[in-house]
């Protein structure tokens, strides 16, 4: 039986190496900690189904690797996201540091609408910690993104994160300030019906909900 979504948002996990992306993903996959993980070659991906504000979401999701050495190649996939959920290590100073250069790359390659969620994973690590939450949480407000540190290995706040930055999306859908039929908007929808009853709508110059999919059944 194929799967039944209302939509699909292309989603990226960016970071610098080290910082746990890959455990997060799994985390949130697999719903326990991955103890062999590796550094990630290049990209890998995962799909998962959530309901988020009485809608079904796939997310697809791409894992880039974080080393240097594979920044042309993971830049690629960047075309298109809706969405991204930003890694650093509360326990590594260096990878808060190099959150402006991610935080650019996504804004300037992904789609002009991207949600970001800032995540300082590691939380379970709190005696070697080197970021504070409060200058994290400066951060975020500066760049006007959403925050939550996170435990790839508890599994605290892995699925909020997601979870977050998927409403973050519905919302704007609602609300008009995405359009999931515009190019590299990283959204699609999850059955003909939708679409094409937000295509009749418009050509009767009429602004449908989300809620008017029950009437084209």
């Amino acid at each position: 039986m194929s799967e039944r979504y209302d939509f699909l948002f292309k989603f990226l996990v960016i970071g610098s190496a080290g910082v746990g992306k890959s455990c997060v993903l799994h985390q949130l996959l697999n719903n326990k900690f991955n103890d062999d993980s590796t550094h990630t070659i290049g990209v890998e991906f995962g799909s998962r189904i959530c309901n988020v504000g009485g809608k079904s979401i796939k997310l697809q999701i791409w894992d880039t690797a974080g080393q240097e050495r594979f920044r042309s190649v993971t830049r690629s996939y960047y075309r298109g996201a809706a969405g991204a959920i930003l890694c650093y290590d509360i326990t590594r100073r260096d990878t808060f540091n190099s959150l402006t250069d991610w935080l650019t790359d996504a804004k300037t390659l992904a789609s002009p609408n991207i949600v970001i969620v800032l995540c300082g994973n590691k939380k379970d690590l709190e005696a070697e910690r080197e970021v504070t939450f409060l200058e994290a949480s400066r951060f975020a407000q500066e760049n006007e993104i959403l925050f939550l540190e996170t435990s790839a290995v508890t599994g605290e706040n892995v699925e909020d994160s997601f979870n977050k930055c998927a409403k973050s999306i519905l919302t704007r859908i609602e609300a008009g300030e995405i359009d999931p039929e515009r190019m590299g908007s990283g959204i699609q929808y999850g059955d003909s019906a939708l679409r094409q009853l937000r295509s009749t709508n418009r050509q009767r110059n009429v602004t449908p909900t989300i809620e008017d999919k029950c009437k084209c059944a």
